[in-house]
């Protein structure tokens, strides 16, 4: 597992969540619109930190579009333990 490629995405996740936490708070405004915006964005950073998280260095420079959209996907209930 390359730990510095999960750390980053984890953080931008953890950041994204937090950021959609407090627009949801401060903006009467918020709807499912911008919701669905923010949690996009959160299960990007999630879906990359577990699909991607055994790519090397190299990889993780060099993504592709490929790569990108592989990544992105949701993990299977097998992936997780969810079965």
């Amino acid at each position: 597992m390359n730990r510095n490629v999960v750390l980053l995405h984890l953080r931008e996740a953890a950041e994204q969540l937090n950021d959609t936490i407090q627009a949801m708070n401060n903006d009467a405004d918020y709807d499912i619109g911008d919701f669905r915006v923010e949690m996009s964005h959160l299960y990007n950073h999630l879906n990359t930190a577990w699909n991607g998280r055994d790519q090397t260095d190299e990889q993780f420079k060099e993504c592709t579009d490929e790569d990108f959209s592989r990544f992105r996907k949701f993990p299977t209930d097998e992936d997780l333990l969810l079965d």
